[in-house]
Formats: C-alpha cells, structure tokens, sequence
C-alpha cells in the first residue's frame, strides 16, 4: 500500500498540526510556570519589604517613645525644681517671719517667759537626761530661772523623771539668736 503524495502532505500536515498543539501546550506550561514562579518571587519580595518596612516603622515608634519619655521626665523634673525653689522661698519667709516674731515676743514678759517654760520643756523631751546644762542669752538669765520650775514640773509630769538643770554663766548665747 503505497501512500500518495497527498495522503503523505496530510499526515505532515496531521503531524505539523500535532506538534504544534504540542508546543502551544508546553508553551503554555513554561508561561504558567513562569508565571507562578514570577507571584512566588514577586510576594516573597514584597513579604520582605513588607517586613523591613514594618520594623524601620517600629523603630521610630520606639524612637518617639523613648523621646517622650525623656520629656515627660524633663517637664517632671523641672517642675520639681520650681515646686523645691517654691518651698525654699517659703522656708526662708516663715524663718524671716519667724525671727521677726521672735523679736517682738521678747518685749511681752509674760508672754516671753511662756515661749521659754515650752522650749525649755520640748528640750528636756529631746534630751532626756538626768542632769542638763542651759545656755541662754545674757540679758535672759533672770527669765530663765523664773521659768525652770515650771518646764521642770512639766517633764517631771510626763516622763516620771526627775532632771536637775544648770544655767551655764560662762557662756551665753547671742542676742541675734
């Protein structure tokens, strides 16, 4: 059985058409291929990116935390240090109000001699010794001794202890104290 030319140019024809579908086919695999390898590459990049992005933006975050909290701290500490000034300056004018004071009650007797019994008392508290040395101002001796008995009674009162109190009249104090 001997095949005509045309029968031959239709199997070429057959064959050409088959190797053709055959090749589109494979064609289309390797483009599918590529494609799918190209999205692969393509979201582990952008992953990637994604990723760097992510942390540069938490680093900054941090950053600005950190900043913050160092103004955060500055404004605390300066207003410590106004809060500390405030308080030094109304030390210094009840110290100054205090003195003044002190310098006018000295011109009540009376009123003097009490201030003298409650210092002398609240001392005597401090000390709690048996045996106590006085120093006081000159021109306060007198005062002083007027008011002993009276501060004595009242430790003696509270502690159930008896004190005996020397006035030292070799040194005395200022009269700015």
């Amino acid at each position: 059985m001997a095949m005509s030319d045309q029968d031959v140019q239709k199997q070429i024809k057959h064959m050409m058409a088959f190797i053709e579908q055959e090749a589109n086919e494979k064609a289309e695999e390797i483009d599918a291929k590529a494609e799918e390898e190209f999205n692969i590459e393509k979201g582990r990049l952008v992953q990637q990116q994604r990723v760097k992005i992510m942390e540069y933006y938490e680093r900054k975050e941090k950053q600005v935390e950190l900043q913050k909290k160092i103004q955060s701290s500055n404004l605390l500490n300066q207003a410590r240090l106004r809060i500390l000034k405030m308080r030094e300056d109304l030390l210094r004018d009840l110290m100054e109000d205090a003195r003044k004071r002190l310098g006018q009650i000295t011109t009540d007797r009376n009123q003097y001699k009490k201030l003298l019994e409650g210092l002398i008392a609240q001392g005597l508290f401090q000390l709690i010794e048996a045996s106590v040395v006085l120093r006081c101002r000159q021109n306060d001796v007198d005062l002083v001794k007027e008011s002993l008995p009276s501060a004595v009674r009242q430790y003696k009162e509270a502690t159930g202890n008896d004190v005996s109190i020397t006035i030292d009249t070799d040194n005395f104090l200022g009269n700015d104290v």
